[in-house]
């Protein structure tokens, strides 16, 4: 996904806090009087506010300038990091990194609770964080192409014997759980803190279950 994309659905996803729920439910009334009957399955899913980031104030943040702001952050980390390899378009990397540490900050808490923004936190490699997640991602990839002339098999779950493995698929088989209660409650903080526990795993996995060096079947798996 470019970051053009990125930045569409951001600027799609209009934030409104609890305070605004009567103006919605007004607004969900006239729709219905007006013969709109999918008006009925409209909800307004309220945010809490982010401190240090209001607008009453007088102090305007444009959404622009946050993912801006965001890239050059991310950016500037990546530069002083000794771990970053060379990078075909690091501005790039950088912004949707960046855009991905802001979309987590925002969903792995309750939607209507309120929360300080800090730069610091929400742009570290490690920690439940977009970059945590993205890092892990992207470590995935980097042994998949590594191993990319390694036969594929069907998938033997009995070659998992150690705990760390099991850990893995028993958290896996929680998706469409999870998925479930997300949909019914409109908190992608279900989803959200599902995906970072399970980079949590993964980077045990890294240290305890090294594929090379591994029997061919278990490596496969």
């Amino acid at each position: 996904m470019t970051c053009a994309i990125y930045r569409r659905l951001l600027f799609k996803q209009f934030k409104t806090d609890k305070s605004q729920e009567n103006h919605f439910n007004q607004l969900f009334q006239i729709l219905l009087t007006m013969g709109h009957s999918w008006g009925e399955r409209c909800r307004h899913v309220s945010f809490g506010l982010v401190q240090g980031m209001k607008t009453r104030t007088g102090e305007v943040v444009f959404l622009e300038d946050v993912l801006d702001e965001a890239r050059a952050r991310m950016l500037h980390n990546m530069n002083q990091s000794n771990t970053t390899k060379e990078l075909e378009d690091p501005k790039d990397t950088a912004e949707k990194v960046g855009i991905s540490a802001l979309i987590i900050q925002d969903f792995k808490g309750h939607l209507q609770s309120g929360y300080k923004f800090d730069w610091d936190r929400m742009l570290q490699a490690q920690g439940d964080t977009g970059v945590f997640l993205q890092y892990t991602h992207a470590r995935l990839c980097s042994l998949l192409r590594r191993n990319e002339g390694v036969e594929e098999a069907t998938f033997n779950p009995t070659c998992l014997c150690e705990q760390t493995g099991i850990t893995i698929l028993q958290h896996l088989l929680r998706y469409d759980e999870v998925l479930y209660q997300s949909n019914q409650d409109l908190q992608p903080k279900h989803l959200v803190n599902f995906l970072l526990k399970l980079c949590h795993f993964i980077a045990s996995a890294h240290r305890e279950l090294p594929v090379k060096g591994s029997p061919p079947e278990v490596a496969q798996v």
